[in-house]
């Protein structure tokens, strides 16, 4: 099982990603070891999360999200 999920940095902003390990990947990023974008931005919060099949659903769906914008991805968490 894949995850496409939305973290929400300490500055405010949104970072989007995938992963198949949820738990492990936003402790990674808490650790300072996930992404770039993320390790200036610490902590970070899980704050949305879905299932993918696989890691190319995942991937699309990501892209699909990534190309939001704020305003909207906040909606998306807000209906879940």
């Amino acid at each position: 099982m894949w995850y496409v999920y939305i973290l929400k940095c300490n500055d405010e902003t949104l970072y989007t990603g995938i992963t198949n390990d949820l738990g492990k990947r936003v402790s990674s990023h808490n650790k300072g070891t996930g992404a770039k974008y993320t390790r200036a931005r610490l902590p970070v919060e899980l704050i949305y999360f879905e299932e993918a099949p696989d890691r190319s659903s995942a991937s699309k769906r990501e892209y699909q999200i990534k190309k939001l914008s704020k305003k909207d991805k906040l909606n998306l968490v807000s209906k879940n």
